[in-house]
């Protein structure tokens, strides 16, 4: 079961324009319930500190904080949850962490989301559109590829990639279980308004 709504936030402490807590505080301020911290570039330590400062943020709304990384990490720091690089051991990582963790996993092709183990929570898919966050990842999908994908597999899939509130109005009918944003509410004056308005075009 996805967090709801279904819109996750991944984080990008290089391109926030306030601390993460405050960018998360007001995120789940205006509805948000599901953020992943994804700061590869900080030591692991580093990222198992950062996770447990966050976590009672995400917590006193009721909100679940995943962590982009290993399965042993993500349990070494306490987070609800972790979200896996394409091509990771899924099975591997709900044996370590438990039937009810939330547990994805990253998609570019066809052929990875197939291959996909119904033991993962969800598939994340991208890019959905061009995007400033994340290049070299693969042409955009489009609202059909990500339909194409969508109706390959049992799992919720979610989009990624170039997401705002006129580009999730495209996706309206490709059969998507939600989506992940990073740069838009990460780089926003207005985090909150941000959210409220990516959460209306999720419907």
């Amino acid at each position: 079961m996805l967090p709801h709504p279904p819109l996750l936030l991944i984080t990008d402490r290089h391109q926030a324009r306030t601390d993460l807590a405050d960018v998360l505080a007001a995120s789940f301020g205006a509805g948000l319930r599901w953020a992943s911290v994804r700061e590869k570039d900080l030591a692991p330590a580093e990222q198992v500190d950062l996770v447990r400062r966050l976590l009672p943020v995400a917590h006193a709304h009721g909100a679940c904080l995943t962590l982009h990384g290993t399965a042993a990490l993500a349990l070494e720091a306490g987070a609800d949850g972790v979200h896996l690089p394409s091509g990771a051991d899924v099975n591997a990582a709900r044996a370590l962490l438990g039937p009810d963790t939330l547990i994805g996993l990253s998609v570019h092709s066809m052929a990875e989301v197939t291959a996909a183990p119904p033991s993962a929570s969800y598939l994340v898919a991208g890019p959905a559109f061009e995007t400033a966050s994340k290049p070299g990842y693969g042409p955009a999908l489009g609202p059909e590829g990500l339909a194409q994908l969508a109706r390959a597999t049992a799992l919720p899939l979610l989009a990624l990639g170039g997401l705002d509130r006129h580009t999730l109005l495209l996706c309206q009918d490709s059969g998507l279980a939600g989506a992940a944003v990073m740069g838009g509410v990460m780089r926003a004056d207005d985090p909150a308004a941000e959210v409220r308005a990516l959460l209306a075009a999720l419907g």
